[in-house]
C-alpha cells in the first residue's frame, strides 16, 4: 500500500510541486491539500493520511498549532515540517507540539522521500543543518528561563501572549477576556514591540518556547 500524504502549505506552486515531485515515485499517494493550519487539521481528520507535509507559517492557524491539533485527533499520523524558517525556537516549538521531523525547503527528492517514509516507521527526521544545532543545543544548553519568563509584559498583556499561544484568534482573545477586539489589537502591538517579534506567528514561537500555550 502506499503511503498516503497531504500537503499543508499556503502556496499553491510548492503545493503542486510537491505533488509533482512524489507522483513521481509509486509508494507515495497524495491524498489532500491544505491552504492553512485549519484546512490541515480538517483534512487530516478526514483522510488520516500517513504522513502530513507541513509549513510553518500559514494565514490564520499556523504549522506549530495545526502539528499539535493533528497529534491530538489524529494519533497515528505523523507530521514532517518542511519549512524556509530554521530558527531554534521554532525547531523546538515544533518538535514539542508532536512534529516527528523539520527540513528546510530546497531538500532534494530523495532527503524529502527518505524523510516521510522515516517518520512512518516512527524515526525522528532532521536535515544536515538542522540535526547539527539540534547537537550544539544539547551540547551547550540555553541557561534556564525565569520563573517569570516575559518581566517586560504587564499581567494583561501575559493574558493576551498566552492565549494568543494556545492558538485562540483576537475575537476569542476578546471575548475571553471581556475586552473589544480593538483593545486586544492595541495589546498585541505592544507586545511584539516588547518581544522584538513582527508578527503573531514570531509571538506564538517565542511564547510556547517559554513554557505558555500548553
Amino acid at each position: 500500500m502506499p503511503i498516503t500524504v497531504l500537503l499543508a502549505d499556503d502556496h499553491p506552486v510548492v503545493r503542486r510541486g510537491l505533488a509533482a515531485l512524489l507522483s513521481t515515485l509509486d509508494d507515495f499517494e497524495v491524498v489532500a491539500e491544505a491552504e492553512d493550519g485549519e484546512a490541515a487539521v480538517r483534512e487530516a481528520q478526514l483522510t488520516k493520511p500517513d504522513v502530513v507535509l507541513m509549513d510553518v507559517r500559514m494565514p490564520g492557524l499556523d504549522g506549530v498549532e495545526a502539528t499539535r491539533r493533528i497529534r491530538k485527533a489524529v494519533p497515528d499520523t505523523a507530521v514532517l515540517m518542511l519549512t524556509m524558517y530554521d530558527e531554534d525556537t521554532t525547531v523546538f516549538t515544533a518538535m514539542r507540539a508532536g512534529a516527528r521531523g523539520y527540513l528546510l525547503k530546497g531538500a532534494e527528492q530523495d532527503e524529502i522521500a527518505g524523510a516521510i517514509r522515516a517518520v512512518v516507521r516512527g524515526q525522528a527526521i532532521f536535515g544536515a543543518a538542522i540535526a547539527s544545532r539540534l547537537l550544539d543545543h544539547f551540547a551547550n544548553p540555553p541557561a534556564a528561563v525565569a520563573d517569570d519568563p516575559f518581566p517586560e509584559l504587564t499581567a494583561r498583556e501575559k493574558e493576551i501572549l498566552e492565549l494568543l499561544a494556545q492558538g485562540r484568534r483576537t475575537s476569542e482573545i476578546a471575548s475571553a477576556l471581556h475586552l473589544s477586539p480593538k483593545t486586544v489589537s492595541n495589546n498585541l502591538t505592544t507586545i511584539f514591540a516588547k518581544l522584538e517579534v513582527s508578527d503573531r506567528t514570531a509571538a506564538v514561537i517565542r511564547a510556547r518556547e517559554r513554557g505558555l500555550g500548553s
